[in-house]
């Protein structure tokens, strides 16, 4: 599906509306002090720009290739800190299984697209389109993690301080682990 100025204008403004206040990126020390849902709301505003920023650009193949690679990159490790820590902790909470097993489900899916879009180079037949259909996921993922799962794990009384702390160090390794 073509993506049209109108769309992206509106996209723009709910994102500075926003459902956080995260607009610039912080570094890791003030990572390890963000509460987990914080951290999570970061790292999907940083993904919406980036998959916004290349939905922008038209014949710069070296930028698209430079934002397809963080993209993948920060997918990879927020799907697995989600996977490995947030998620259990909120299967627990919530006891809301039907929620978290779509979440696996939407990951699973991300996954697959990340690998087949890493193993292709811009201007490939479907690349750009792969690129698209995986940011539309993960934005209708984090509109259901944001509006749905958050909430949930907010009434349950979750320490999301103490989640916060273990997700950025969890983030930390993976992203020194992953970027070598």
């Amino acid at each position: 599906m073509a993506t049209k100025a109108k769309t992206k204008a509106g996209r723009a403004a709910e994102r500075k509306s926003g459902r956080s206040q995260a607009a610039s990126p912080k570094s890791e020390a003030s990572n390890q002090s963000m509460n987990a849902f914080d951290l999570l709301e970061q790292d999907h505003r940083q993904v919406e720009k980036w998959f916004d920023e290349y939905d922008e650009i038209e014949d710069e193949d070296d930028r698209k290739s430079e934002l397809a690679e963080k993209i993948c990159l920060a997918l990879k490790v927020h799907t697995q800190i989600e996977e490995e820590i947030f998620y259990p902790r909120a299967r627990e909470a919530t006891k809301d299984d039907n929620l978290l097993d779509e979440a696996v489900v939407e990951h699973a899916t991300a996954k697959n697209l990340i690998a087949e879009i890493e193993d292709m180079e811009v201007g490939d037949d479907l690349y750009d389109a792969k690129i698209r259909v995986l940011g539309e996921m993960v934005k209708q993922h984090i509109k259901e993690e944001e509006d749905e799962l958050l909430p949930e794990m907010q009434s349950a009384k979750v320490d999301i301080d103490a989640l916060g702390k273990e997700l950025a160090k969890r983030k930390q390794e993976l992203m020194s682990e992953m970027a070598a």
